[in-house]
């Protein structure tokens, strides 16, 4: 009897270790499932996005090539490859833009671009607004407008937005009077006042700052302010308001070719460059010469 008591007992540990293996096997089966979800899903997150192509910006070097860097890394991101050519001057970027060799430009206002096409015959349309750059007064060889003697020389630039531009802030400033209804197409041919004989030297934009030692002012655009190491805060004797009309019609966008805004590579690039990553770096890095339009 104590035999067969024996022999029961031990079939029954037999059976519970068999009962207890089989536990383990059906619980370990889901974990190792869920680590290779796991393992999954971090590859998926840690893999490089679907390449979508190369997007092509010709650009100023100040400051717009290098809010365009900026803006490389969140455009890898989704798969872009974001590749910028500095430009020199004002004409060469909507050249190729309208010839198809690059994708877009990021150098120009709205009226520069709107007057290039009438007297180039391109067909440039504005993709987005991205920054307004204060135009502003910048002293030569002279600190301060009530400095101003008979026949001193203040050099501007010679393209007809810009020289307008200039021309109306010295305006706002007292130096010279300008026909009324000549705003934006305003020449020194439009000037009506000029008390003190202001003789005004007309440059290509590029060429104004460098100037700057020999004229009594030079008025300047924000960027070519920036590359001659003037901040708009510190060193402008006068300069227009961020909150000002100016600000609406002289915001700097990205330019394409017509028919080319709403292309994906296009929509990608204006939401990189209004993102709230590059207006923080506008905002830090350009001391009021350069402000995001909103």
């Amino acid at each position: 009897m104590k035999k067969f008591i024996a022999l029961l007992l031990t079939g029954a540990l037999a059976v519970s270790a068999l009962t207890g293996c089989g536990s383990k096997e059906e619980s370990a089966a889901p974990a190792a499932e869920v680590q290779e979800e796991t393992k999954d899903e971090a590859e998926e997150a840690e893999a490089p996005a679907e390449e979508k192509g190369t997007i092509t910006v010709a650009a100023s070097a100040t400051p717009h090539a290098e809010i365009l860097e900026q803006a490389k890394p969140i455009l890898a991101e989704e798969g872009w490859d974001l590749q910028v050519t500095v430009f020199d001057d004002y004409v060469q970027p909507n050249l190729v833009v309208e010839s198809g060799d690059f994708d877009a430009n990021y150098f120009q206002h709205i009226p520069y671009l709107e007057n290039f096409n009438e007297e180039q015959g391109t067909h440039l349309v504005n993709a987005g607004g991205i920054h307004y750059e204060p135009f502003g007064i910048y002293p030569g060889t002279k600190a301060s407008l009530d400095e101003l003697a008979e026949g001193d020389v203040i050099a501007v630039p010679n393209d007809t937005t810009n020289e307008a531009r200039a021309l109306l802030l010295l305006e706002a400033n007292g130096v010279i009077k300008i026909k009324e209804g000549a705003g934006l197409t305003a020449t020194v041919l439009d000037i009506e006042e000029n008390p003190k004989n202001i003789q005004i030297q007309e440059l290509e934009a590029a060429q104004v700052s460098r100037v700057k030692d020999e004229v009594a002012f030079v008025v300047l655009n924000g960027n070519y302010a920036l590359e001659a190491g003037f901040s708009v805060a510190k060193d402008s004797i006068a300069y227009e308001s961020a909150d000002s009309e100016a600000a609406k019609t002289y915001v700097n966008v990205i330019a394409v070719k017509e028919g080319n805004e709403t292309s994906e590579a296009i929509k990608a690039l204006v939401a990189a460059l209004t993102s709230d990553e590059i207006v923080t770096y506008i905002e830090d890095t350009y001391d009021g010469a350069v402000v995001p339009f909103k």
